[in-house]
């Protein structure tokens, strides 16, 4: 099977490791992924590392990936783990889905690549795949037959995860959304090709643009934070985006109803557990 080279697919890695991944995977592409990840799970290799380390030492390590609270969901994760399941990733769908941050596709992708199990995981790429060679779509949003349709793929020889891998690669390099490389894909029969490549029903949803949102003036206040160790006054956070205060003071509230900044008896902010720690040394 031709494949992309990623490190959390070559053998060895663990369960705990694979677990990360996903977590970082969620809605971020892989070129901005897999140097983070790397760097992770040398510094904290299993659930009981990443448990130890601080919040805040977290979110650094998190670094331009977005979303942060996924860091802190995935800190959260590590300390369940650790705590309640001897620092062994669970393998079994329910117990995953009872961790902090883990949702339906996390758990199956846990179940099928770090543990080999028969289930259906279903993507972006594989849904695509699904919608085209299947159902004779350009594509289609996400429905609950999905899960039946992939399951219903699945071969039973004990290559079930070989397969479903098989599938998010096709989708990702072959069967791709906008330029799909139909000459090259490995699949005799397509009902979307027979049908004529009919196009989608509904017009593609516009991308979301990032400059200029919420998104943004957070990762810009969150930048300054993981500049220092030590809380920062207002008057620097407000430097960090000086062309609408009142999206600023918008961006700090979630951060910190988020608990990813936290607020010093003295006003100033800091990274999540690191104004505590200043408190608690004065």
């Amino acid at each position: 099977m031709a494949q992309r080279d990623l490190p959390w697919r070559r053998p060895g890695i663990s369960a705990w490791q694979i677990l990360v991944s996903e977590f970082m995977l969620q809605q971020t592409p892989v070129s901005r992924v897999q140097p983070i990840w790397e760097v992770w799970v040398r510094r904290w290799p299993t659930p009981s590392a990443t448990a130890s380390a601080s919040a805040a030492d977290v979110l650094r390590a998190w670094g331009k990936l977005g979303y942060p609270r996924r860091a802190k969901r995935l800190h959260e994760c590590a300390t369940v783990i650790a705590r309640d399941h001897n620092d062994v990733v669970p393998d079994d769908l329910e117990t995953l889905l009872g961790l902090p941050g883990v949702g339906e596709y996390t758990a199956r992708a846990v179940m099928c690549f770090a543990y080999q199990h028969r289930v259906p995981v279903v993507d972006t790429n594989v849904r695509r795949v699904l919608a085209r060679a299947v159902r004779g779509t350009a594509d289609a949003p996400p429905s609950a037959r999905d899960l039946a349709a992939v399951a219903a793929l699945l071969p039973n020889d004990g290559s079930a995860a070989r397969f479903s891998a098989a599938l998010m690669e096709l989708g990702a390099t072959v069967c791709t959304a906008r330029s799909p490389r139909c000459g090259l894909c490995p699949l005799t029969a397509c009902a979307w090709r027979s049908a004529g490549y009919p196009p989608a029903a509904e017009a593609a949803r516009r991308t979301q643009t990032y400059a200029g949102t919420d998104r943004q003036v957070r990762g810009r206040l969150l930048d300054v934070l993981r500049a220092t160790e030590s809380p920062v006054a207002q008057d620097q956070l407000d430097v960090a985006w000086l062309s609408d205060t009142v999206q600023r003071d918008r961006a700090l509230a979630s951060l910190l109803t988020d608990g990813l900044v936290e607020q010093t008896p003295d006003g100033r902010y800091a990274l999540a557990g690191e104004g505590q720690s200043v408190a608690g040394s004065g």
